[in-house]
């Protein structure tokens, strides 16, 4: 699991969706995400502090589940089938000493996530499949140290890693 947080939204310029963009910490990775206008909103809404007379329905979740005992722990991003990305949302109830999980699309876990300040993680099977590299001058540096790493082995060196290996087990 890496833990990501969101930078923003953006629209796509082809068809106008909007678009939820994840980043990791370091900056270096982005994980975007199509979302509806709806919970666009709702996300911009909470990132700009736009206030609201009544409760959204993010916010009314985040009641429901505080009335009931439970506090929302996380959010993860856990799969992605053919485009469509899934999400989790954790409670914990200390009372009960219980955790629940609770099926979501990940706008709206995230939009909650948001408003419960929460972390968000995503499983590195989805991370897999829709990271861009957001870091290309890093990422090309770290290409390039590596390939000079592997210039200089030769296959006696594995043979002496493998040697040392073996004896530290026995």
């Amino acid at each position: 699991m890496i833990e990501m947080r969101v930078m923003g939204i953006a629209l796509d310029t082809r068809t106008g969706s909007p678009i939820v963009v994840l980043n990791d910490k370091e900056n270096r990775k982005a994980l975007p995400i199509w979302i509806g206008s709806a919970e666009a909103s709702a996300i911009i809404r909470k990132i700009e502090n736009i206030p609201s007379t009544r409760p959204m329905t993010h916010d009314l979740f985040i009641q429901i589940a505080e009335k009931s005992g439970f506090k929302i722990t996380k959010i993860e991003i856990n799969d992605v089938d053919d485009s469509t990305y899934f999400a989790t949302v954790f409670m914990f109830n200390s009372d009960l000493n219980k955790e629940i999980e609770i099926d979501s699309r990940p706008s709206d876990a995230i939009a909650i996530a948001l408003r419960a300040d929460v972390p968000i993680f995503v499983t590195t099977n989805v991370l897999a499949t829709g990271l861009v590299s957001t870091d290309v001058e890093k990422d090309e540096q770290e290409a390039a140290e590596f390939k000079n790493f592997i210039q200089d082995i030769k296959p006696s060196d594995f043979e002496k890693l493998l040697k040392k290996n073996f004896e530290s087990d026995q």
